[in-house]
């Protein structure tokens, strides 16, 4: 990202964010009364959320070490917190978090063909449940009592997008010599622009890619069922944390049932494939609040619940992150030669 779109993005987010703080929020709901809200929580519902924080912040480790075979869970725990501290804050932070993946990876010894594999499936996995649950949330809607029909017409476009994808992924691995032209057109490309700078030509792109649809193959064929199942642990898990803060600061299910929560944070959550944000910091706040008081929540309750809610899980990672990132740089114990990671049989040796 150039640095005149890298500040454009950061006055869009701070501009966002002011807008929906100072803006938004006093035209939707009393801040006193908000206040109120959250003052309500007992211990014990304190308790139970930091729980639920604490074991949602886990999760995408189970993502991670399904998708890298001989990545150990806290290495998993590092970088993915360390990732999401950078994507939380820094404008274009997703490719920031992913080149700093990479960088640990390759400090524990694991090649860059590996930490491609595992991002590819995880990030592919985690756009499926974007798209698959919204889907999920409008059929038991309906089933409670029927949603309306742009909420039809939201799920049918989710559906499509959602196939579109699969398609997509399916023709990516479908055969060896896709792979090996999709490499060969791809290091043409990658010549040409590098020949502008003086630099070399790229070799051996298509044997990188055949090699990367062996190793997604293989791997897929072992673990897509529970990549799967880790995949909806991460996202539900975060859905359970807004479930809580509504239940605890006075929003019963009479107000907004369960299943209109799922319906509100998914579609929510889908907002957050596209960066408008780092975050989607400012976006999410918006939508989860309006959506959640269009389906009958009393405002101030609602306001309050996603601001903990947005505490929990926005917020809160990003000095985790720093003490992750931290704890990588002064760490040797587990720094290796890279290439020299365990292996196991889903991980074949170099052609």
């Amino acid at each position: 990202m150039s640095r005149g779109k890298q500040v454009a993005s950061a006055v869009f987010s701070i501009g966002l964010v002011i807008a929906v703080t100072w803006y938004f929020l006093p035209q939707f709901t009393s801040v006193a009364d908000i206040k109120t809200s959250i003052d309500s929580m007992s211990t014990f519902e304190l308790v139970t959320l930091g729980i639920a924080t604490i074991w949602n912040l886990i999760t995408y480790t189970f993502v991670m070490v399904t998708t890298m075979p001989g990545l150990t869970y806290r290495q998993a725990f590092v970088v993915t917190e360390s990732s999401t501290a950078v994507s939380n804050t820094v404008p274009g932070g997703g490719a920031v978090g992913i080149a700093m993946s990479y960088s640990m990876y390759s400090s524990w010894g694991f090649s860059r063909s590996r930490g491609s594999v595992s991002l590819l499936l995880s990030g592919v996995w985690n756009n499926f449940a974007k798209l698959g649950l919204p889907i999920l949330a409008v059929a038991i809607v309906a089933i409670q009592g029927g949603p309306g029909g742009g909420r039809i017409l939201a799920a049918l476009a989710g559906i499509g997008g959602l196939v579109f994808a699969v398609t997509m992924f399916a023709l990516l691995l479908r055969s060896e010599q896709g792979a090996r032209t999709i490499g060969i057109r791809a290091g043409r490309v990658a010549s040409r622009l590098r020949g502008i700078f003086g630099r070399p030509p790229v070799q051996g792109w298509e044997i990188a890619t055949t090699k990367f649809r062996a190793r997604t193959i293989t791997l897929l064929r072992a673990r897509w069922h529970w990549l799967t199942l880790a995949t909806l642990v991460s996202h539900l898990s975060l859905w359970l944390i807004l479930l809580m803060t509504l239940r605890y600061v006075g929003v019963s299910e009479a107000d907004v049932g369960w299943a209109q929560v799922l319906l509100v944070f998914s579609f929510a959550r889908l907002l957050t494939a596209i960066p408008f944000t780092p975050g989607g910091v400012g976006v999410v706040e918006f939508a989860l609040i309006a959506g959640l008081a269009a389906a009958g929540g009393p405002r101030a309750e609602v306001a309050a619940a996603v601001l903990v809610f947005r505490a929990l899980t926005y917020v809160l990672p990003i000095p985790v992150g720093l003490g992750t990132y931290i704890f990588w740089r002064r760490n040797r114990s587990w720094r290796r030669p890279q290439g020299t990671a365990p292996r196991t049989e889903l991980v074949p040796d170099a052609a």
